[in-house]
C-alpha cells in the first residue's frame, strides 16, 4: 500500500517519530500469519500507528493522555467508518463548526488575556476570539454526541480536528508548557478547521487511555514502545489539548494554568527510575516480539540497556541514524544539534545476547 498525502500535522510532539517512521517499520516489518496487532504502548499523535496501518496491521494504540488517542485514531478513521449523514458529508459538518457562534467558556476565561478578569495572571495562549471559537466548536460538537447527531468516532475526529486547528493559532514555542509574552503572527489570524484527508479503507483497530504497565498483549502481538527519556511530562506540557479532549473544566494552577496532572507522572521522565521502568514493562508484557526506540538525547545510557536487557531475551540492535534534537525556541536551537536514534529489537522467546 502506497503512502497517504496526509495533511500537514499540527501539533509539534516531542519525541515524535515522524522523520524515522518508515525506517522504524522497514525494520519492524508487515504481518505475518502468525502474528496478531501491532501495539503501539505509548502511541502519542499516531504518526507510527498509521504507517503500520498502511502496511497491513491491525491496530492497537496506548497513551496516558486522552488527547493523544484522539489525534492517533483520529488519522486511522475512513469514510466508510463514519456516519456524518445528518449533516450531509464530513466537509459539511467542518464547514458549519466554522460557522459556529462564539462563546464565553472555561478556555476564554482561563488560556486568553481575559484570564486576569477571573484570576492574578493574565494567560496569552490564545486570542479572546479564537479561545471563544474553541469553546463555541467543542460545545458543539458535544451536543451534537450527545443528542446522537454523531456517534463517538465521529465526535473523536471532529476533536481532534479542533486540537489541531487550535494548535495552529496557539501562541507558544512548540508545547503547552508556557505561552509567549509576546503574540506569534499565527496566534492572531482566525481559528478554521480544516477536514483532513481519512485513511483510506477501514481498519481494525482500538485505541485505549490508560498506565502502560497495565496493557494486555499477546504472545503473538508485536509491541512497540516509544517512552519518554528526558524530564518533560507530557501530562503538563500538552495540558490544553487534555481539556479541549476531556471537555472539561478542571482547576488549574500557576502561571501556565496547568490542570492536574502529577496522578499520571511518567516513571520514565525520572532519571533514577527510567531504567528500573523500561526493564518492568518489558518483562511484564505477554508479547513475545518487542521494539524499542532509543534516543541518545536521553537520560538513559544505552550502555545500561545493552547490559540489562538481555535478561529478558535476544537483543538486537538497529541503528537510525541521527536526527535533529526537538528545539522549542532559538535559545534551544544553539545547543547539540542532532542525536542518534537507535531501535532495540527484543525476543522474548529467545534468551541470550546478540548485538
Amino acid at each position: 500500500m502506497g503512502e497517504l498525502d496526509w495533511r500537514r500535522m499540527t501539533v509539534r510532539y516531542i519525541g515524535s517519530k515522524a522523520r524515522l517512521v518508515e525506517a522504524i517499520m522497514n525494520i519492524i516489518g508487515e504481518p505475518t500469519n502468525g502474528s496478531s496487532h501491532f501495539v503501539d504502548a505509548f502511541c502519542g499523535t499516531g504518526v507510527v500507528s498509521r504507517t503500520a496501518a498502511l502496511r497491513g496491521w491491525s491496530v492497537s494504540g496506548n497513551d496516558t493522555l486522552l488527547s493523544a488517542t484522539y489525534l492517533a485514531e483520529a488519522s486511522l478513521l475512513s469514510e466508510e467508518a463514519l456516519d456524518f449523514s445528518f449533516f450531509g458529508s464530513y466537509q459539511n459538518t467542518v464547514e458549519m463548526l466554522n460557522t459556529t457562534p462564539l462563546v464565553d467558556g472555561f478556555i476564554w476565561r482561563t488560556y486568553s488575556p481575559a484570564s486576569s478578569q477571573f484570576c492574578e495572571y493574565e494567560r496569552r495562549y490564545f486570542s479572546e476570539d479564537n479561545a471563544r471559537k474553541i469553546d463555541g466548536v467543542r460545545n458543539k460538537i458535544s451536543e451534537w454526541h450527545e443528542s446522537g447527531f454523531i456517534g463517538y468516532k465521529e465526535q473523536v475526529l471532529l476533536t481532534a480536528d479542533l486540537i489541531e486547528a487550535a494548535n495552529d493559532v496557539a501562541n507558544i514555542a512548540g508545547t503547552y508548557g508556557c505561552f509567549l509574552k509576546k503574540w506569534m503572527p499565527q496566534a492572531q489570524g482566525p481559528l478554521t478547521l480544516q477536514p483532513r484527508t481519512l485513511f483510506p479503507n477501514s481498519i481494525e483497530h482500538r485505541m485505549c487511555v490508560g498506565d502502560v504497565f497495565n496493557i494486555t498483549t499477546d504472545k503473538r502481538d508485536t509491541v512497540y514502545l516509544d517512552p519518554p527519556y528526558t524530564k518533560r511530562q507530557y501530562a503538563s506540557y500538552y495540558h490544553i489539548p487534555e481539556t479541549i479532549a476531556y471537555h472539561d473544566e478542571p482547576i488549574v494552577g500557576g502561571v501556565a494554568g496547568l490542570r492536574p496532572w502529577k496522578q499520571i507522572a511518567s516513571p520514565f521522565c525520572y532519571k533514577a527510575k527510567a531504567l528500573g521502568a523500561v526493564y518492568d514493562c518489558i518483562d511484564r508484557l505477554e508479547a513475545q516480539h518487542i521494539f524499542l526506540s532509543y534516543s541518545s538525547q536521553g537520560h538513559v545510557a544505552l550502555s545500561e540497556l545493552l547490559e540489562t536487557l538481555p535478561r529478558l531475551g535476544k537483543v538486537v540492535l538497529h541503528e537510525l541514524g541521527k536526527i535533529g534534537r526537538y528545539r522549542p525556541n532559538r535559545t534551544a536551537a544553539k545547543g547539540n544539534s542532532a542525536v542518534e536514534e537507535y531501535l532495540i529489537e527484543i525476543d522474548k522467546s529467545e534468551k541470550g545476547e546478540n548485538l
